[in-house]
């Protein structure tokens, strides 16, 4: 035990082992002092300490609101013990130097989770004190021990006891992490006051982003690259973070990247039984039940997969209802490395765990999206670009037909489905479609007529009787020739080029039909 009386002032809201760490600082010779409840916490538990307003000669005020800002307690964190001056300024000013301090602050965004929650309560969660004394101790780590996190407790008594001192090493990673929980809870307060104050305007002027490390992968896109997965933490929608791996190893990179592609499209349909095929980002195959596929989501399955079964292979799958046994064993013929579904039944969990390499993903709850849609940013050098991500309703009475020949309405039905899809594909894309399947996709072409021939290749003769959504207009009749030619009967999409009478002319020549959608459909 140190024979030198060291002083730690604790003042934690979440009070989750601070009773051992006590006992364990008072065990290698630190004095102890504390405040309000956590006084109370700490002696109610035989704790010996002080209380702050002993060592300040001034009681808490306002309701608590001032009870650690004092010249007494910041100057006893702040002093530089190597300075004779400051030295000086402790002694004549009879301040004792504070060598650890451990706090953790309210609960802001805890209590913010609560939609009900009024203004007036949400601003008392604003810690004052707290942040100040932690952004006092990560500053003076050179001669100060600040300890934010519960976790910390036991790697910090361990060394005390071992060594009686925290190393520079030790007191720079509890520094570090301080002043990133003081920089995360005031970026927490803003954003959630710019909702509040400024509900109209979707970032603002000053864009602040906060997100935690949940995990590091075994590399990034390649296997030369790091790579790692951080999580917004006040994010409460569909999302790996708020998924359970139900079975497989351990998710890599551009698997997580990849699922979050598959719920994007199972998001479109919240109200139709949905399979997703997802293949490098891009869906190779998509499918909504059918009143004769019965109440199994193993024939949805099997129609997303016939789409392009060569490219399914090792892709994503994702399923908006539960996975039960039948669809279990479809799944279970082929390689694929993850199963996302909002749950799976003991007999599907069972029959997929004979996959050694297959990841299952259980949500939880529905595959819905979250009301308003989060904006999407895109990280290029030396900045963001940000867009919101709402979108006009999916309603046919508003496209415009254009050509002699109106759609039927089951071939609306399928522009629908299918317009949702390429919502989804990279551009340039075209996606084909018969049934509420997709038949064929082409995805990323730098010219349009080339992804009409990529759907069309893909779909070979399903896509006899298909209908064909556009992300964007078709600049020439190639397009339209080139699907016309592969049995597309009907085709949507945005409209806008100097060439739309060509183009009109063209489907019209084909006897196909054609709507302007005035909605393009861009993923780049």
């Amino acid at each position: 035990m140190s024979q030198n009386v060291r002083t730690a002032l604790i003042s934690v809201s979440d009070k989750e082992g601070v009773v051992d760490l006590a006992k364990g600082l008072i065990e290698v010779g630190f004095r102890l002092i504390s405040s309000g409840g956590t006084f109370k916490h700490l002696t109610e538990n035989g704790i010996k300490c002080e209380k702050v307003e002993d060592v300040t000669g001034f009681p808490e005020i306002l309701g608590g609101r001032v009870k650690t800002l004092h010249p007494n307690v910041c100057g006893g964190i702040l002093a530089r013990r190597h300075l004779e001056n400051d030295r000086k300024d402790m002694k004549d000013h009879h301040i004792d130097p504070i060598d650890m301090v451990v706090v953790n602050l309210y609960p802001f965004e805890r209590t913010v989770s609560d939609e009900g929650i009024r203004l007036e309560e949400a601003i008392e969660m604003i810690d004052i004190g707290g942040p100040s004394l932690i952004r006092a101790a990560a500053k003076n780590h050179n001669d100060v021990a600040v300890v934010v996190d519960p976790s910390d407790y036991g790697r910090v008594l361990t060394e005390l006891q071992d060594n009686d001192h925290l190393s520079i090493g030790t007191r720079r990673d509890l520094a570090l992490k301080a002043f990133m929980l003081t920089s995360s809870y005031d970026i927490a307060i803003g954003n959630w006051l710019r909702t509040r104050f400024q509900p109209g305007e979707p970032w603002g002027d000053s864009l602040r982003m906060r997100f935690e490390r949940s995990q590091e992968t075994r590399y990034g896109e390649n296997p030369h690259q790091k790579g790692a997965y951080f999580i917004d933490p006040m994010f409460n929608g569909i999302s790996v973070k708020n998924s359970d791996v139900i079975w497989g190893k351990e998710l890599s990179f551009n698997n997580i990247y990849d699922i979050d592609a598959a719920t994007d499209i199972l998001m479109e349909f919240p109200n139709e039984p949905c399979c997703v095929i997802i293949k490098h980002n891009n869906p190779s195959g998509v499918s909504v039940r059918r009143k004769e596929d019965g109440p199994s989501m193993a024939d949805t399955f099997e129609r997303a997969f016939q789409c392009d079964p060569l490219s399914a292979f090792g892709g994503i799958i994702g399923l908006n209802r539960e996975c039960d046994l039948k669809t279990a064993k479809n799944i279970g013929q082929r390689f694929f490395e993850v199963v996302i579904a909002p749950t799976f039944t003991e007999e599907a969990i069972s029959e997929l765990k004979k996959k050694k390499n297959l990841r299952m993903i259980r949500t939880n709850e529905p595959i819905v999206n979250i009301d308003p849609p989060e904006a999407r940013y895109v990280h290029i050098k030396g900045g963001l670009l940000i867009q919101t991500m709402e979108w006009p309703n999916w309603d046919p009475s508003n496209w415009k037909v254009v050509t002699k020949k109106a759609p039927t309405e089951e071939q609306l039905r399928d522009l629908v489905f299918a317009s949702k899809v390429t919502k989804h594909v990279k551009s340039n894309c075209v996606v084909m479609a018969k049934n509420m399947q997709t038949v064929g996709i082409g995805a990323g072409q730098m010219s349009r007529v080339d992804s009409c021939f990529l759907a069309s290749k893909k779909a070979g003769e399903n896509g006899i009787g298909s209908v064909m959504s556009s992300d964007a207009f078709f600049p020439f009749r190639d397009g339209i020739d080139t699907s016309a030619e592969a049995g597309v009967i009907s085709i949507a999409h945005p409209g806008g080029s100097i060439r739309d009478q060509e183009v009109i002319d063209a489907a019209n020549e084909h006897g196909i039909s054609m709507v302007f959608t005035n909605t393009r459909l861009f993923k780049h």
